[in-house]
C-alpha cells in the first residue's frame, strides 16, 4: 500500500489535499530534520566533524515511513525511539550512533517536528487564503453596486450590496491571515526534564545550540523549554480555528443563498461535482458543505488541545501530551483541506445579480408599506457607507498583497 493510500481518509473527503503536509511521511521527514538540526548544532559546537555530519545526513536520506514499525511505536509510546533506532542502524558507525540524539528527549524531537508541520500547514493555508482573498476582492469590486436584501435574525432588513458582503468576507480572511502570519512556532530543546542536563555536559553554549536548531529549521527560539507550557500548541490551534471559522462562515452563507428558494448564489467549479447517487438532476454544493464541515469540527479539536494543556503537569506530561497529537494533526489536516476547498469555491462562485436586486426591491417595498409609504423608494438611498466600506476593504487587501509579494 502506498503512503498516499495509507494516509487518505474516505470519511474526510479532500484529505488527500493535506497528505503531503500532515501525513505520517511528513511527520517522519520532520523528525529526521530535527535530529539533523541538533547534529548541526553539535557540529557548530565543535563536537562532531563535517564529515560525520555528512555521514548522518546521508543516512537520514534513507529513512522513510516504512522503517517505523507500528508495534515498535506502541512499545515506545511515541515514534521517536523507533526513528532514532532506524537512523542509528543506517549510520552503522558506533561513534556516530552514540552521538546522535545525545542531549535530546523524545518530546523535544516530536514537539519540534509538530512545529515544523505547523509551519508547513501555515504556508499552505496562507497561500490558499491569498487565493480566497483575491477572489473576494474581485467580487467586492465587481458587485459594489449590486443591491441585495440585507438579512438580520433570518429576516429581511434594509438593502445592502453583494460587494459589501464580499468586502466583509474579505476583511475576515485578511484578519485570519494576520493571525497565522504572526504566530510563533518555537523549537523544543529541553532534555529529559527541561534542564538540558545531558547536553550541558558537552555543549558549552546551549543558547547558541538552540539558535542553530531554530535557524536550520526556520522556527523560533523559545525563552525556555516548554514541555508543560503548551501555549505554543494552543495558540497555533487557535489560529487554525479562526481560519476555519472565517471560511466556514463564508461557506455557510453561500449554502444559504444557494438554496433554490433563494438562488442568489451558486457553487461553480468542476463538471460532475456534486452529483447525487439517486437524483441525477441535482447538483449539490459539495465544496461549501465540506468547508462548513471542517468549521464545525475545528473548535472541538482545539478544545481538546486546551484540555490537554490544562493537564500538562510535572516536567513531562503523562498522557495529556500524547492526547494532543491526533487532535493537532486532525486540526491541521482539516484546515489545509478546507482552505484549498474554499479557494476553489470562492474563485468559481456564480452570482445571480438579477435575483438579488429583485428580492431587494421586494423587501424594500414591504418595508416602505409597513411605514405607510414614508421613506425613500430608491434602493441606493438605503446603502449608507457601503461603497466607502468596500473601498476600505480593498485598500486593506492591497496592503495585504504588498506584504505577501514582499
Amino acid at each position: 500500500m502506498t503512503d498516499h493510500a495509507a494516509g487518505r481518509s474516505l470519511l474526510l473527503p479532500g484529505a488527500h489535499r493535506a497528505e503531503d503536509v500532515t501525513g505520517d511521511a511528513a511527520l517522519v521527514r520532520s523528525m529526521v530534520s530535527v535530529e539533523l538540526a541538533w547534529f548541526a548544532a553539535l557540529l557548530d559546537a565543535g563536537l562532531v566533524t563535517a564529515e560525520q555530519h555528512a555521514a548522518v545526513a546521508t543516512a537520514a536520506d534513507r529513512i522513510g515511513l516504512d522503517q517505523l514499525d507500528p508495534v515498535a511505536v506502541e512499545a515506545a509510546g511515541n515514534p521517536v525511539l523507533p526513528l532514532v533506532k532506524a537512523l542509528r542502524a543506517c549510520i552503522g558507525d558506533p561513534n556516530l550512533t552514540a552521538t546522535l540524539h545525545r542531549g535530546l528527549t523524545s518530546q523535544d524531537v516530536l514537539d519540534t517536528a509538530l512545529m515544523l508541520m505547523l509551519a508547513s500547514t501555515r504556508t499552505s493555508v496562507r497561500a490558499d487564503l491569498l487565493t480566497v482573498a483575491t477572489a473576494l476582492a474581485v467580487l467586492a469590486e465587481r458587485y459594489r453596486d449590486a443591491v441585495m436584501a440585507g438579512r438580520t435574525l433570518t429576516q429581511h432588513a434594509v438593502p445592502i450590496t453583494f460587494g459589501l458582503k464580499s468586502a466583509q468576507w474579505l476583511v475576515a480572511v485578511l484578519d485570519a491571515d494576520v493571525r497565522l502570519e504572526v504566530l510563533a512556532l518555537p523549537v523544543q530543546v529541553g532534555g529529559a526534564a527541561g534542564t538540558l542536563s545531558k547536553a550541558s555536559q558537552s555543549v558549552t553554549d546551549l543558547g547558541r545550540a538552540v539558535e542553530v536548531v531554530a535557524d536550520r529549521l526556520g522556527l523560533d527560539v523559545p525563552d525556555l523549554p516548554w514541555h508543560t507550557r503548551r501555549a505554543p500548541v494552543t495558540r497555533a490551534g487557535d489560529a487554525l480555528v479562526e481560519a476555519c471559522d472565517v471560511l466556514g462562515s463564508i461557506a455557510s452563507e453561500i449554502l444559504l443563498l444557494g438554496r433554490p428558494e433563494i438562488d442568489e448564489l451558486r457553487e461553480g467549479g468542476a463538471p460532475g461535482r456534486g452529483q447525487s447517487s439517486t437524483m441525477p438532476q441535482k447538483r449539490n454544493p459539495v465544496l461549501a458543505v465540506l468547508v462548513r464541515s471542517a468549521a464545525l469540527q475545528a473548535p472541538l479539536l482545539e478544545a481538546q488541545l486546551h484540555a490537554c494543556a490544562a493537564q500538562a503537569i510535572e516536567e513531562r506530561p503523562d498522557g495529556a501530551w500524547h492526547a494532543e497529537w491526533p487532535a493537532l494533526r486532525q486540526l491541521m489536516r482539516i484546515t489545509v483541506t478546507a482552505a484549498a476547498q474554499a479557494a476553489e469555491l470562492v474563485s468559481h462562485l456564480v452570482v445571480h445579480r438579477d435575483v438579488m436586486e429583485e428580492r431587494a426591491r421586494a423587501a424594500a417595498a414591504v418595508l416602505l408599506a409597513e411605514r405607510g409609504g414614508e421613506g425613500p423608494a430608491d434602493l441606493a438611498s438605503y446603502l449608507g457607507q457601503a461603497d466607502a466600506f468596500v473601498d476600505r476593504a480593498l485598500a486593506l487587501f492591497r496592503s495585504f498583497r504588498e506584504r505577501s509579494d514582499g
